[in-house]
Parts: C-alpha cells; structure tokens; sequence
C-alpha cells in the first residue's frame, strides 16, 4: 500500500517513460548550428518537422567569431608594441584608469537626479557627475593633460600650461537609458598641443577610445596600426601574474576591422523620416532586405558593437523638425576616428564628406552622422544626403 502523493508520482513516471518510448532522437541544438529533428524510425508514417530559428536564438543572430586564446596580452605589453609615442601611452593609461574608477562607481552608485542640468539643457544624474569628476581628476593628476573640456560643461580648460594634449570627453554618454540599467560609456578625443581641437579637425586627433560599461567593461582604443580593445577586471586561464595577481586591462581584441557590407542596422533620429523622403526609403530598405535591427538609443552600444560584431551601420540625419544632438569633438569625431581606422566609414550627413573633416569652430558644435560598413555609408549618402 503506497501513500497517495507516491502513487500519483509513480502514475507520472510511467507516463512520461511510455511518451519516451515514442519519441524518436533528435540532434541537440547548440547555439551555433539549426536544430534538426531525425526522420521517425519506428512507425510508417513520413513526418519533417523544421525548427530553424523556432526554439532559442533567432537565425538572425550574428555571434562572436572570437576564439579562446591560451594567453592575452596585457595593456602595457600592447601599448609596448604598438603604439611608439611614450607620451600617448601615459595618456592612454590615464584614460583607462578613470574608466576603471567609472566602471567600480556605476557598481556601488543609484542613479538620482542632481537637481542641476548641464549646458545643453540635459538634467544631470548623480553617475553623469560623479564619472565627470572622475575625468576631471585624472587630468588634474595627468603627467602629459594640458586642457580638458566635458561635454556636462564644454568649457576649454587649462590645467597644466606645459603638457602636451587637449582631451575632450563625454563621462556618461547615455544618461537617457542608466536608468534602466542598460548600457552606457564613455567617449575620449585627445588632441596635441600643436592643433587643439577648436580650428582642428577629428582627422587631427593623435588617439580616441570610447569605454562600454555593460556587464563587462571593454575599451577600444586607435594604436599606431590599428584599433585594438581591452577588458577590465576578466581573469582568463594562462594570464594569472607571477604573484598570482591579474593585470587590470587584457587585450581581448587585435586589429579589429569593420566590413565593407553589413546585415546589422541602428537608426538613430527617426523622427526625421516623416521630413526626409530619403530616409523614410532607407528604412524601408532596410526592413525589405531583412537587415537585422540592433538599436538601443545610447551612442556607444549602438555603435561599438561593430567593432565586435565586425560589421554595422548607426545612422543619424537630422532635420529643421529633427535637429542635430551629437556633438562634433565630444561624440561624432572620437567615433568616427576609431571607425575609420578599423577600415570603416563617416558621413557628415550634409556634404557626404568624412566626419573626420568636419572643422570643429565650436566646443558645443553639433552635427549629423551616419557611421559604419563603407557600402552602407555610401547608400546612406546616395539616398540621404543624394551627392553620390
């Protein structure tokens, strides 16, 4: 005599043991390959049953290519190697340490209305100026930082008269969405003594770097021949120090390069479409040819994904209904110097011509951009700005 609560679970292991015994094996999906069930064995009856893309990931996912590495390079080693200037090596450090302090303070940090706004009109959040005063620290401690200026108050400032770079910077590009936890970052344009920025263009910038603060932290950075990214805080097998500590910063990414062609779009502004015949025809194009949409509303995410993904295009027109937001020296020209390095292209919107030409005549200058894979920056150009 069995309790009831046994007999009803020996009731269901017989069930489902008679269900196995009439399901044929099928190959288990992994995220790499389709599922595809094997053709039943048992009976006489003829069954294909297809489940591409049905279960787990979409068949329009486009997966990291990037394998496991035995070892990885750390940020000194990288920099050794590539990048010849002693002088641009420290302020690269500097950057990356201050992205370090703003990746352990978006950790610990709610975000809160400061109750101020910024120049531009924006309500500052507590994280925007805590990682603002972050930047603003490490160019007061900065061996090399001449000037800095903050997209939160885009005044040129001078620190240390005799040292060698200006450096402008958006600390938390993407104050619209931390709220909602998503990803955020910050943007860094470094430019020599001999130009500034003001009456130079992004073409004139000696390096940029733009951080991903998501559930890791990444920053990709111009070298000398190329652009290359480094993970923070990551303690892979084979890079444990003599002392059994790790280094901070990890190459993680070598020579990142950006495709000609793409399949993953991010359209920004697209409340101009209702003012722009051309690029309500572009997102129609899009959406026709099955492009995949990848499109958060924060700058960073949306473009720095084709650095891993290798390939994308973020685009953003403007409109006299739909006016620029992107600021030149603090968003648009890091961006596009780190895009164009990595084989990628820039429009201004306007011309057609490169973002990188643009003269910056403005510390608040705003502009239109479209950034990415080079075919589809001509198609932008060819169907938006029509000078192709």
């Amino acid at each position: 005599h069995l309790p009831p609560t046994l007999k009803n679970k020996m009731k269901f292991i017989v069930l489902i043991s008679s269900l196995a015994l009439s399901v044929t094996s099928f190959t288990v999906p992994t995220a790499f390959s389709p599922r595809v069930s094997s053709p039943p064995a048992t009976t006489g009856l003829t069954r294909t049953t297809k489940l591409f893309g049905e279960y787990g990931a979409s068949s329009t996912s486009f997966y990291t290519t990037t394998e496991k590495q035995d070892s990885y390079d750390d940020l000194d080693s990288i920099l050794d190697a590539h990048c010849a200037d002693k002088q641009l090596q420290t302020v690269i450090r500097e950057m990356l340490d201050a992205c370090a302090d703003i990746t352990e303070a978006l950790r610990t940090a709610l975000v809160t209305v400061e109750g101020s706004s910024n120049t531009f009109g924006d309500a500052q959040l507590s994280v925007d100026v805590i990682a603002d005063e972050i930047m603003w620290d490490a160019c007061k401690t900065s061996k090399v930082i001449k000037d800095g200026a903050s997209e939160e108050d885009p005044i040129v400032r001078t620190i240390h008269p005799d040292n060698e770079y200006t450096v402008c910077w958006d600390p938390l590009d993407g104050s619209s969405i931390v709220d909602n936890n998503w990803a955020v970052g910050t943007i860094v344009g470094v430019w020599g003594k001999d130009t500034g920025f003001i009456g130079a263009t992004g073409r004139d910038q000696k390096t940029s770097l733009v951080a991903l603060y998501g559930p890791r932290t990444t920053v990709v950075v111009t070298l000398d021949d190329g652009v290359y990214e480094f993970t923070y805080g990551c303690t892979p097998e084979g890079c444990q120090l003599e002392d059994g500590t790790f280094a901070p910063w990890i190459c993680s990414r070598k020579d990142i390069k950006i495709s000609e062609d793409c399949k993953i779009f991010a359209p920004a502004n697209m409340r101009a479409a209702q003012d722009l015949p051309g690029y309500k025809a572009l997102l129609d194009h899009y959406m026709a040819d099955k492009y995949t949409l990848r499109y958060s509303g924060g700058l960073v995410p949306d473009v720095y994904q084709q650095f891993t993904k290798n390939q994308g295009v973020f685009s953003n027109p403007t409109s006299e209904a739909s006016p620029a937001k992107l600021r030149l020296a603090f968003e648009a020209a890091p961006f596009a110097l780190l895009v164009e390095k990595a084989g990628g292209k820039t429009s201004d919107g306007v011309t057609g011509g490169s973002v990188l030409d643009v003269v910056i005549t403005a510390v608040d200058q705003r502009t239109p951009l479209c950034i990415g894979s080079a075919k589809e920056v001509d198609r932008f150009n060819d169907m938006v700005c029509m000078v192709n």
